[in-house]
């Protein structure tokens, strides 16, 4: 990685000094522009020629100076290795950001299974995982998009390896194929993991698969789209759930020499029209720095769910996080006990009115009525409608308080006029038979 990392410094140098020449060019271009309409001032004091002799004489004095240039020899591509193996294995002590890569080993599979809502993963482990990560000649799906960099990750002989195939000529792509049908058949892994790889890397190799007539192994093993996880993890405390972001606020990952993702397309092209291998560097640098960043991703993710996740947790955010995980795979009572943890640290008011409201929903399934209640109360007051309309059914319907839910559903109409018609039509409803059951209840006392 070090040696990518020289070449990308080099290529800046380079990408300066093409910045320079085009600059000079620029100027260049500008001087001749000058020097155009100076010829032609000079021409025009003339008044023995007419406007059409004054133009021909223009376009023979520009014509001459463009015939004196020498033209540049024609381009001439460079030739390119049609399939290329590169491997860069780490010692397990090595950090990628602040996470050690051995860590990895440390995951149970038990916090891969809620990750992955796959019961699959209880008997697995990452030490037998394939983290997979394709850069292709297209950013969408489809039968013309070409997976050009297969980049695979891995625990192995006390190393955490990252290997990649690259495509230099995609005539070679059955050659590809069979070396990647090889490699998964011999070494026997076990699960996959992916960042998006279930709607995109893992679809798009089968495709490939398919066009060439091989069966994809991969398919048929359990399967951890960490970007699921991710986005329940972390979406409501960052920006961004792409996989760069999230490296470089969570795994604390350097990621400066990196290029953008749209970037990479464009690039394969040119190499392929160039064959300069100096621009496919950086994306095998990107490629690299994905697979990397996933495995330091699902570390620290893990983390969150060890016995000592204090020692991973950063804020409050991070146990609502956890909540929603366990809500995601049904164990409510795992989801409660985090959406309470969170509420004991610091939250802003949106995350704050979430936890609650899942939270009372919670109590209210569970029968614990006085604890439903209090959160109810709570949100009310800062106006959130769901809550006058909880308390209104549980004054109607549990203590049969028909005056109380009747002032409630008033406070509830009151607040959702010109917010939203849903609460507005129910609480117009409500009110409604809530006057006629009080009426009702009227009349039968007069009776009596």
């Amino acid at each position: 990685m070090a040696d990518i990392k020289e070449k990308l410094k080099q290529l800046k140098k380079e990408r300066e000094a093409r910045s320079k020449t085009i600059s000079k060019t620029i100027e260049k271009s500008q001087s001749r522009y000058q020097k155009v309409e100076k010829t032609w001032e000079e021409i025009d004091k003339n008044e023995e020629l007419s406007i059409k002799e004054k133009l021909q004489k223009l376009i023979n004095l520009t014509t001459e100076e463009r015939e004196t240039k020498v033209e540049p020899p024609a381009f001439e591509p460079l030739e390119r290795e049609p399939l290329q193996l590169y491997e860069n294995p780490y010692p397990l002590e090595t950090k990628y950001g602040k996470i050690p890569l051995s860590l990895g080993l440390n995951v149970r599979g038990e916090i891969l299974s809620c990750l992955s809502r796959d019961p699959a993963f209880e008997s697995l482990d990452l030490s037998s995982s394939l983290f997979i990560d394709l850069e292709t000649s297209g950013l969408s799906g489809g039968a013309g998009i070409i997976p050009f960099l297969i980049g695979l990750g891995f625990y192995r002989n006390d190393r955490f390896n990252v290997v990649q195939y690259f495509l230099g000529d995609p005539a070679e792509e059955e050659r590809l194929i069979e070396e990647l049908r090889k490699f998964f058949t011999e070494m026997e892994f076990q699960s996959v993991v992916s960042f998006n790889g279930k709607v995109f890397d893992i679809p798009l190799l089968e495709t490939r698969f398919i066009l060439h007539r091989q069966p994809l192994t991969l398919n048929e093993l359990p399967h951890l789209d960490f970007l699921f996880s991710a986005r329940s993890l972390w979406r409501h405390k960052h920006e961004s759930c792409r996989l760069y972001h999230l490296a470089r606020e969570i795994v604390q990952a350097d990621r400066a020499e990196d290029i953008p993702s749209a970037e990479i397309p464009y690039r394969y092209f040119q190499y392929l029209r160039t064959g300069n291998f100096t621009l496919m560097e950086p994306v095998l640098y990107h490629n690299q720095e994905d697979i990397l960043s996933l495995l330091g991703l699902v570390i620290t993710g893990s983390m969150l769910f060890s016995e000592k996740c204090e020692e991973w947790v950063e804020d409050s955010r991070d146990f609502f996080g956890v909540g929603k995980i366990f809500e995601n795979i049904g164990d409510l009572d795992k989801s409660a006990s985090y959406f309470e943890r969170a509420l004991e640290g610091d939250l802003s008011e949106e995350i704050s009115i979430l936890a609650k409201k899942k939270l009372s929903y919670y109590f209210k399934k569970n029968r614990l009525w006085d604890r439903a209640l209090a959160l109810w109360k709570d949100m009310a007051s800062l106006d959130q409608l769901f809550s006058f309309r909880e308390l209104a059914m549980y004054y109607e319907h549990r203590e049969k308080d028909l005056e109380e839910a009747k002032k409630i559903a008033e406070e509830g109409l009151a607040v959702s006029l010109g917010v939203s018609s849903f609460f507005e039509s129910d609480f117009s409803y409500r009110l409604e038979r809530l006057r006629r059951k009080i009426q009702r209840k009227k009349d039968n006392k007069k009776k009596e």
